[in-house]
């Protein structure tokens, strides 16, 4: 069978702003996405057969494993490629987790990027780059841009509307991971709860400089996320957390990604991951923000 071979990089959120609802119940968000080298193997192969297949292992799993195989992003991103070309009429995904899963980092979104893109490279009909990301973007907010072979992205709307940005020079971050996640639904549902007593809008106009996205000093005066008053104030232990990492010498950023619970920090210098997790209590990891995605590998069989 042919097979491709793609690294499915995490992503954290360098700012997060929550916005409107719509009436269909989805939030547009206005985001600066940025890859990171943290990132699962994902291997995909086709065959014309009808057997459809997903195998999931590595040290990522949680305990209670990741439930059935038609639930998962990955599978889910296979069957909506087939359906919309027809093709392949078989496939089999291989994952090994690296990626912590329900931390905020995208690991199930860049699953699913990673094999939408996968696909597209064993396609003898590749689809156009337009059709791809309109898939991608029926599949979740993060998947459009791990869909895509961006490192760095402003992104508005669903996730869906992007501007590819040029990479900013590499930088350490390390990953906080509390040993409790925050569940994405509720964290939506306490930012409602939060919004529903304003009798103001909870964004004012904005016009950002083009050194926000272009520049780390810039990225440093951007950098927000949405998310953290409200689940810091559900989860006062995580808000602990985020104080005393940001206390520890080096950090020029440190913020939650997504709707949490992990945490990052961006470092100016070499990164000092003992003195995080020592600082912390948690579990870290070492990793670095992305130049390049690299292309997708692919064995003809």
């Amino acid at each position: 069978m042919p097979a491709a071979r793609v690294a499915a990089f995490a992503k954290i959120n360098l700012a997060l702003r929550i916005l409107a609802r719509e009436a269909s119940g989805f939030h547009d968000i206005e985001t600066l996405f940025c890859r990171i080298a943290l990132a699962d193997d994902v291997v995909v192969r086709v065959g014309d057969s009808a057997d459809r297949s997903l195998t999931i292992t590595g040290d990522a799993l949680p305990d209670a494993g990741l439930g059935a195989p038609e639930q998962n992003l990955a599978w889910r991103a296979a069957d909506a490629y087939a359906a919309h070309d027809n093709w392949p009429r078989g496939f089999a995904i291989e994952i090994e987790k690296r990626i912590p899963v329900g931390g905020g980092l995208g690991g199930g979104s860049a699953d699913a990027g990673a094999v939408l893109r996968a696909l597209n490279a064993l396609n003898p009909r590749p689809l156009p780059a337009a059709d791809l990301l309109a898939i991608a973007g029926t599949l979740g907010a993060d998947v459009p841009f791990l869909a895509s072979e961006a490192p760095l992205a402003l992104a508005w709307g669903r996730g869906d509307r992007m501007l590819a940005l040029p990479a900013l020079p590499v930088r350490d971050v390390a990953l906080v991971l509390p040993a409790q996640p925050v569940n994405t639904a509720e964290a939506y549902s306490w930012l409602a709860a939060s919004r529903s007593a304003l009798t103001d809008q909870p964004h004012a106009a904005a016009l950002h400089p083009l050194a926000a996205v272009t520049t780390w000093e810039g990225v440093a005066r951007l950098s927000m996320n949405d998310f953290e008053p409200v689940v810091f104030d559900q989860r006062p232990e995580l808000a602990a957390i985020y104080e005393r990492l940001g206390s520890v010498e080096g950090v020029a950023v440190a913020r939650m990604s997504g709707s949490g619970s992990t945490l990052f920090a961006l470092f100016e210098d070499e990164l000092q991951l003992r003195a995080v997790a020592q600082a912390t209590g948690c579990r870290a990891l070492a990793t670095t923000t992305l130049e390049e995605v690299p292309l997708v590998g692919v064995d003809p069989g």
